[in-house]
């Protein structure tokens, strides 16, 4: 069997599961991205998510398109593009019937994610139990053992706090100044100085909190929550960072693909297929 004659569903489409869809396509495999009505992706420039909001995106040659329901995705996939579907009740899932089963919200949590979802279920970071929940666990944490694979226990437990680069680590998260809509008033890949004016909510602003390049900005009209995650700012300035999938959505990738291919056991008798 093929490996593009078996889907892979990927379920979010932030920047870690850009990074995950973007390898898979790569190596040959088919594959689906479901995600939320109004994704919370910040590094909106490297996440497939983002077709949600603006129908197509290009992600360093690879192109994401929103499709209306599955069948059409499927579609999508004969053209060598990546479907972006919603899926909160789990429809698409049902319907779609994939081979593997990707479950790349890292929520720090399982959401609802079944070892049943799929003939191979992976999960990412902490909050799976392989043999449990999912079959085999990929670490997210930055470090020595980032992207392994795990096809028992369990990933690092999260630390709560980004990389640190340049001496700047929570700083680095932008978080809502309050409860409302979201409003950015400057794009990603903008180079800023420390006070300037990076986002409303309900009028009360968003402040840059170091000089540096906006790596990643929440869409707009997206209703937040005070704290919550709104944007990322790097301090090294470098414009083109943004733009591209970071080592961390990589090295993440290779190890799901890694878990695919040692695990073609599970999933080698499960062809694409679109059920009723």
């Amino acid at each position: 069997m093929r490996l593009s004659d078996a889907l892979v569903l990927v379920r979010g489409g932030g920047d870690l599961a850009t990074g995950v869809a973007h390898r898979l396509q790569r190596a040959g495999l088919t594959v689906a991205i479901t995600e939320l009505p109004q994704p919370l992706a910040v590094r909106r420039a490297v996440a497939f998510a983002e077709a949600v909001y603006s129908k197509t995106i290009t992600v360093e040659g690879v192109t994401a398109r929103f499709a209306a329901d599955p069948m059409v995705g499927i579609a999508y996939t004969a053209l060598n593009e990546i479907p972006v579907m919603l899926d909160q009740a789990g429809e698409a899932l049902r319907q779609l019937r994939p081979a593997v089963v990707v479950d790349a919200r890292i929520a720090k949590r399982n959401l609802d994610t079944h070892r049943t979802d799929a003939p191979l279920v992976i999960g990412l970071g902490p909050g799976f139990v392989a043999g449990e929940d999912c079959h085999v666990v990929v670490e997210t944490n930055r470090g020595h053992h980032l992207g392994r694979v795990y096809w028992q226990g369990s990933a690092e437990p999260d630390t709560g706090q980004p990389e640190p680069v340049q001496g700047f680590v929570g700083q680095r998260v932008l978080r809502a100044p309050s409860t409302g809509l979201f409003y950015g008033q400057k794009q990603i890949g903008d180079h800023v100085r420390v006070g300037e004016v990076l986002a409303l909510v309900n009028q009360h602003p968003l402040l840059a909190p170091f000089d540096g390049v906006l790596r990643g900005l929440l869409h707009d009209d997206v209703p937040v929550t005070t704290d919550l995650k709104v944007g990322d700012l790097d301090p090294r300035g470098r414009r083109e960072n943004c733009f591209l999938i970071s080592d961390k959505a990589r090295a993440i990738g290779g190890g799901v693909l890694e878990a695919i291919l040692t695990g073609s056991q599970l999933w080698s008798d499960t062809p694409l297929a679109v059920g009723a």
